[in-house]
């Protein structure tokens, strides 16, 4: 074990969610606020996203709300950087071993007084892998309080089912609560001051609502697995060659797949429109949360 104790590991197998609090310095903080306002900043005058930047509904060119950068590990080093440093890699080795390799990564932001909510889902709902050895880490950089937004998880929901993101025939990224026997009083949310990170387990049942603070809540994630997990035909996860493939590994290396008894959905029929899960989850008739306001 690099950083985690053996409590907290057989928590992270119990309950499918950890936090730690202030793993990242105040210097690390300000370098990444800095880089988030540099995109913020890119955003102004757009009257539609690009490939690095999902816009809130609410956007105005004069007013800009970036709802998602997307994948920035592949266009800013400061992401880049810090995902591959024993910050974020050593508590994931900790839980799933040291061959490590990268899913995606994302930062959702939720802007005070407008962020957007995230519907209940499965992550394992769009990417399911030979076996379950999948997470992702959270890295909390505004405080994370009841009133902003937080992540929200129901314990121990990893060892249940996959349960139907489906709706109207299509995948649309997202559950009905009630039809699946969930009651949102029993949801945990994961909170924290700026600089914790967050550990999710990819089958766990997990959520968010609106920002309606007057404190942002933005939160970069980096989703990951075992190298020995890959991905079932069907699933999101795309790649065009092995040698893409091996290039996104992050530490140790590629091994064979290893296959377990865990349960599996199939993503299909692809969800008819949108690309990030904010216009994938439109189409989704019982919604739990409300829509983001302008």
């Amino acid at each position: 074990m690099e950083v985690l104790s053996p409590e907290q590991k057989a928590g992270f197998d119990r309950d499918g969610y950890l936090v730690l609090e202030r793993r990242l310095s105040a210097a690390q903080l300000a370098t990444l606020h800095a880089e988030i306002d540099r995109y913020t900043e890119q955003a102004r005058g757009l009257t539609e996203g690009t490939d690095a930047l999902d816009l809130e509904d609410s956007h105005r060119p004069d007013a800009p709300r970036v709802r998602r950068i997307k994948l920035p590990h592949t266009h800013s080093e400061v992401f880049r950087d810090l995902m591959t440093s024993d910050t974020i890699l050593a508590p994931a080795r900790d839980l799933i071993g040291p061959d490590l390799r990268l899913h995606t990564t994302k930062l959702n932001m939720k802007e005070a007084g407008h962020g957007a909510a995230v519907e209940w889902h499965q992550d394992f709902a769009f990417y399911p892998h030979t076996n379950d050895d999948v997470l992702a880490i959270g890295v909390i950089l505004d405080d994370m309080g009841a009133e902003n937004g937080p992540l929200m998880v129901f314990p121990g929901s990893h060892k249940g089912p996959i349960h139907d993101h489906h709706d109207s025939g299509f995948f649309v990224g997202a559950m009905d609560l009630a039809r699946d026997g969930y009651d949102m009083a029993d949801a945990v949310p994961l909170m924290g001051p700026a600089g914790s990170i967050s550990i999710h387990h990819g089958r766990i049942v997990h959520g968010s609502a609106l920002n309606t603070s007057t404190r942002a809540r933005r939160i970069l994630f980096y989703e990951m697995m075992a190298a020995d997990a890959w991905p079932v035909m069907g699933s999101m996860t795309k790649f065009s060659t092995l040698e893409d493939y091996d290039s996104r590994m992050l530490c140790g290396q590629s091994r064979q797949p290893r296959l377990a008894d865990v349960p599996v959905r199939i993503p299909l029929p692809a969800p008819p429109i949108g690309k990030t899960i904010y216009e994938i989850q439109k189409g989704l008739t019982a919604r739990s949360f409300d829509t983001a306001k302008g």
